[in-house]
């Protein structure tokens, strides 16, 4: 008598997870698009990668807005009276805003029959400095949680704009063509996916022997199904193999940076997914 049950659940779904991802790689993709104005090797892929960051964006919106349990809580995301500017979530919502605003402006820049290029350089590099902060917020989100372990870290927001450059790469192996910008990109894949690792390390490292539930997060993320998402999926398949490809002389042509980048994508989805369902885990037992 008197007995009752209390159901523990994880707040943020695995459906973020997929919003990280795809928000990271639209970043990464307009960054791709802005260096063409600068460095002529990516004007091959301006193009497409404008659309494909603006059609990414298209949709993280609508998996952000729809996830609400009352969509049209999405306009107080623009009433600044609501903003709670204290709160790193008000200042992803106004980059994210903005971003979507320059990144309009920018697709109608370079796609209408004569374009203004000096307005689309200024364009190019407001986007790409927005676009930047998208992973750095959804990082910030994370590791703003005092008491949820592997979130808590300055390292989230770095190892977000990592994984947001590993996975534009990854997908811009597969629509490039040239020698010296496959070259470039496999660059931009090794040093992100060796940053990435470095920084893997790391957070397993404090994650191990940072406190009884940091340990039993430590144990969750690298045992039974999360494990298996964690270290098979993220470190070992989506990490480590694609810098083995990378590093052969397979990996220099493009259909093994294609191979390596279909890896990376699986590995940085799985990296995203497992970061935020790990940090929540332990509390569903307690």
């Amino acid at each position: 008598m008197g007995d009752f049950n209390v159901f523990h659940t994880i707040p943020w779904s695995g459906s973020y997870s997929i919003y990280f991802f795809l928000i990271g790689i639209s970043a990464a993709m307009f960054f791709f698009s802005a260096l063409s104005w600068y460095f002529p090797e990516f004007k091959e892929i301006r193009l497409v990668s404008d659309k494909i960051s603006f059609g990414l964006l298209a949709v993280s919106g609508i998996l952000l807005i729809g996830d609400l349990t009352q969509p049209l809580r999405f306009l107080n995301m623009i009433n600044p009276a609501y903003l709670q500017f204290s709160s790193p979530l008000a200042w992803g919502s106004l980059d994210l805003i903005s971003f979507g605003v320059v990144s309009v402006l920018y697709f109608y820049s370079i796609h209408k029959p004569v374009s203004d290029e000096a307005l689309s350089r200024k364009l190019a590099v407001i986007g790409a400095l927005l676009g930047l902060g998208l992973p750095i917020y959804t990082g910030f989100d994370l590791t703003v949680h005092q008491n949820r372990p592997v979130w808590n870290t300055p390292l989230m927001p770095v190892l977000f704009v990592a994984l947001s450059f590993l996975s534009g790469a990854a997908l811009a192996a597969f629509i490039a063509k040239g020698e010296k910008l496959l070259a470039m990109l496999r660059t931009f894949m090794l040093w992100s996916a060796g940053a990435v690792a470095a920084m893997l390390i790391s957070l397993l490292g404090t994650t191990a022997y940072g406190g009884s539930g940091s340990e039993l997060t430590f144990m969750f993320m690298t045992t039974g199904s999360l494990g298996v998402i964690f270290i098979g999926l993220g470190i070992l398949l989506g990490t480590v193999a694609p810098i083995g490809v990378l590093l052969t002389t397979y990996g220099k042509q493009q259909n093994g940076m294609m191979a390596a980048g279909g890896l990376l994508l699986v590995g940085g989805l799985a990296l995203r997914y497992s970061i935020l369902i790990g940090g929540q885990i332990v509390q569903t037992y307690f």
